[in-house]
């Protein structure tokens, strides 16, 4: 058994025991050697705060007045869980997420010292892996405390919102439905009591932030996904129809792979070609997509979006003459 499992059964073994347990015992109830033995006993005693009692000779069982009281911790993991639970926050420390990993930071001191204990290590080789942000946009963190705590905490938000596209500032009042983190970014999914529907926060535009006292109103699931999620990337909404690209053959290469959308249809084309089917209902999200491409992409149809994509063509090529 590893050692996880060897814990667990140790655990089981000193809790049950109503005399001591002699490390031959253990040793073959557990399945290994006596230095093993010994280590997990010092792990469970010095790691997880086990009442262990007694020495090699007599053997060792739990304190008898904290036996009953005494359970693992609920935060029990083996050395590969640690190490991913590890890396998730490193992670989030690392692609801007500085709000998550300053509440994670406790966290994140526990796992180190069990990993330290139980793989003998003095430090988790982080180094080793490299996260590069990409166009992350800086928020107001008492603003995200609070979109957060409302989120979870199941009550009404009031917020400054400046929209992007207009710069124009209004005082909104939600019940938050979820978050979304969408290509680096922070977003906040909520019904507008002013507007009386479901609407999309960008969290980096909201100001002043504080939860209201109040019960959030909670929409139902599947309404939150047909209304928000069921269409092209973040500007979503119930769609609109359907566009069809199509990508060079050096591209395709790179776009068969990738997600676009849960619904979307893509094949391969008889000269190498790939065509990628995906729904939408406002274009500019997919006009940007598509353009990062140059000429290695081309749309089809509807014939609006083929139109507009056009007309950002010749108003970049503008700038250049």
């Amino acid at each position: 058994m590893d050692r996880y499992e060897r814990i667990n059964a140790l655990h089981r073994l000193l809790k049950s025991a109503r005399y001591p347990v002699t490390v031959g015992t253990l040793q073959e109830k557990l399945e290994c050697s006596r230095a093993t033995v010994y280590r997990d006993l010092a792990f469970l005693r010095d790691a997880l705060m086990a009442p262990v009692e007694g020495d090699g000779e007599a053997g060792f069982r739990y304190q008898e007045d904290e036996s009953d009281r005494f359970e693992l911790p609920g935060l029990w993991l083996s050395s590969e869980e640690l190490y991913a639970l590890l890396a998730s926050q490193h992670l989030l420390s690392r692609t801007g997420g500085g709000v998550l990993s300053s509440v994670l930071a406790p966290l994140q001191q526990r796992i180190e010292g069990l990993l330290a204990a139980q793989a003998g290590v003095s430090s988790w080789p982080v180094d080793r892996v490299r996260v590069i942000p990409h166009r992350g946009r800086k928020f107001d963190e008492a603003s995200f405390r609070a979109v957060a705590s409302a989120v979870l905490e199941r009550k009404q938000l009031a917020f400054e919102y400046r929209a992007r596209s207009t710069d124009e500032a209004t005082k909104r009042t939600v019940s938050p439905q979820r978050m979304t983190h969408y290509r680096d970014n922070w977003y906040l999914d909520a019904w507008d009591h002013g507007r009386e529907g479901l609407r999309s926060f960008a969290v980096d535009r909201i100001y002043k932030a504080r939860v209201v006292d109040t019960p959030a109103r909670d929409v139902d699931d599947s309404e939150v996904e047909e209304q928000l999620g069921a269409s092209y990337g973040i500007f979503s909404g119930p769609p609109k129809g359907w566009a069809t690209i199509v990508f060079s053959a050096k591209a395709a290469r790179w776009v068969a792979d990738e997600h676009w959308h849960s619904r979307q249809q893509g094949r391969f084309l008889p000269d190498g070609r790939y065509e990628l089917k995906v729904p939408y209902s406002v274009s500019r999200e997919l006009l940007m997509d598509v353009l990062h491409y140059g000429s290695d992409a081309e749309i089809i149809e509807p014939a609006v979006l083929r139109e507009q994509a056009k007309a950002l063509l010749e108003l970049a090529l503008s700038n250049y003459e």
